[in-house]
């Protein structure tokens, strides 16, 4: 059974290119532009990991995070935000999500899906 993971990234060379490195690792790939997509989408299809920006247009991803950590069936799945923005205040809004990590961009396109994988317990 594949894997099931979760992008959102409201760049679309991002999310195409994200969605083809984790398609091309054998991930069965889902894809929102917003976090509001981005929520309504892990909650229908449950996947095994998702894959966040944490500058969306309609709110920050770590704002998204928390809202699906409210969720009892969200709280295992976990979040990888894929960002530029690594300053000691992202992280410390990435490190108050349970269960999450992030990847810097310009992401590494010949290990991203092995970063990704290593989420994945």
């Amino acid at each position: 059974m594949k894997m099931r993971a979760l992008v959102v990234d409201d760049n679309g060379n991002n999310l195409l290119l994200e969605k083809d490195l984790l398609e091309v690792a054998g991930f069965e790939v889902f894809k929102a532009e917003n976090a509001a997509a981005g929520i309504v989408i892990a909650r229908r299809e449950k996947p095994d990991i998702i894959i966040m920006d944490v500058r969306l247009p309609d709110m920050r991803g770590t704002l998204a995070a928390q809202i699906l950590r409210k969720d009892i069936n969200m709280r295992g799945i976990p979040i990888v935000f894929v960002t530029a923005s690594v300053m000691s205040e992202g992280r410390k809004e990435i490190d108050a999500i349970t269960n999450s990590g992030f990847i810097g961009k310009p992401i590494n396109t010949r290990t991203f899906a092995k970063e990704i994988m290593a989420f994945l317990r």
